[in-house]
């Protein structure tokens, strides 16, 4: 997988409502098993299963919208498995596509063809995707839930990502935009994987948990939705200066230590100077001081350029400032989870995620990766997916 083509996606979501999962996404490992071999063919598309577990809706009131690209343009999957361009004359007389597939009982089996995108789960209403003229083509302005004047901000639902190519699936469950439907991903192929399984009775402790940590109560929409800090900047439900007090405190640190950060191109040494977090090492590279909403969205200051040097130590760096981990360790990234999220303002928002899940991954913020603590499996051999919805 390419963690930096993942995490430019994810941004681009959170960003803007018209959202373009990235042409390359993955395409690192696009085209290799996990022993480096080129992956068998997969012409056929891959077997793909929604199955329904929620126990709060019955299978006929749940949608599912594959949406994505092939590389070249912007698509959508139909029921039968077609592969189709999105087209603005998808528009209904309402003015929004209809893209829904219906799931046909408790397991709705369907085919994936190769690409790179999501797989929306829509419980109770169809979710509206509009068509829209994207500059080089038609794109599809994407669910922006966290915006109460958004056509889906009624709706509950949620998604899963992934890139499937010559017989290779990378996938992975996100909460980096919000938490709202339950869903874990198994994979089978060359390996029997299962990722984002919640815990009995997770999601309302998920919601609980946020609502009563000081400062993030805001970001619980009802039962509907759990959106993420950063989102909640936008929308005026959380500070903007929430984790300045910290972020001042590591900038404080370490102008009189170092900072060691370990990435796949060696090992950096780091220390304020100047106002900025300057490294030596494999290379040379620096930071400014991030912001609130730099951390959460690991942008801005953090942002991570596909670089191989600057890129890496971003992704630590903001793996560290997220999971709290900086100040208590001058070694980066620091890989025992019993020390991340403490100190006096926690990232209460994907502590409660990663405490909510069986295997304790999650995708809680676009560098939840680092380390290896994201919901994310891959199989070079793949041949069938299934995505279920869990209990409520």
């Amino acid at each position: 997988m390419s963690p930096l083509s993942r995490r430019t996606l994810l941004r681009t979501a959170a960003a803007t409502a018209v959202a373009a999962p990235a042409a390359g996404l993955l395409a690192a490992h696009a085209n290799a098993g996990p022993d480096g071999r080129s992956a068998r063919s997969s012409a056929a598309g891959l077997s793909l299963k929604i199955a329904n577990k929620t126990g709060e809706y019955d299978s006929g009131s749940i949608h599912v919208y594959i949406v994505g690209n092939d590389g070249t343009r912007q698509c959508r999957v139909t029921p039968e498995g077609e592969l189709k361009p999105v087209e603005l004359s998808d528009n209904g007389p309402d003015g929004y596509t209809d893209y829904a597939i219906p799931l046909t009982g408790d397991e709705t089996p369907l085919q994936l063809p190769e690409m790179s995108g999501r797989i929306y789960v829509a419980c109770g209403e169809k979710l509206k995707f509009k068509a829209v003229d994207g500059g080089q083509g038609a794109a599809l302005a994407y669910p922006a839930a966290w915006v109460e004047s958004d056509p889906n901000y009624g709706v509950v639902h949620d998604c899963a990502e992934f890139t499937y190519k010559s017989g290779a699936m990378y996938c992975n469950t996100t909460m980096v935009d919000m938490f709202s439907v339950p869903l874990a991903i198994h994979l089978k192929g060359a390996k029997d994987q299962t990722t984002g399984t919640l815990k009995p009775g997770a999601r309302a402790k998920v919601f609980e948990q946020v609502r009563a940590a000081e400062g993030f109560s805001g970001l619980v929409i009802d039962d509907k939705r759990v959106i993420a800090p950063g989102h909640g900047i936008g929308a005026g439900k959380f500070a903007e200066d929430h984790f300045a007090a910290y972020i001042d405190e590591v900038w404080s640190l370490y102008e009189g230590k170092d900072l060691k950060v370990t990435t796949n191109a060696g090992t950096f040494t780091g220390r304020v100077r100047g106002g900025k977090f300057a490294f030596t090492g494999p290379g040379e590279v620096s930071f400014d001081k991030p912001s609130t909403k730099d951390v959460l969205f690991c942008d801005g200051a953090l942002a991570a350029p596909n670089d191989g040097v600057t890129g890496p130590v971003a992704a630590v760096l903001g793996a560290g400032f997220n999971r709290t981990t900086l100040v208590t360790e001058a070694e980066q990234p620091s890989k025992d989870p019993a020390r991340f999220y403490q100190g006096g303002t926690p990232h209460h928002y994907v502590k409660a995620m990663h405490e909510a899940t069986e295997d304790g991954k999650a995708y809680g913020f676009a560098f939840d990766d680092v380390a290896g603590f994201a919901s994310y499996i891959e199989d070079g051999a793949a041949s069938e997916m299934t995505l279920t919805l869990t209990p409520f």
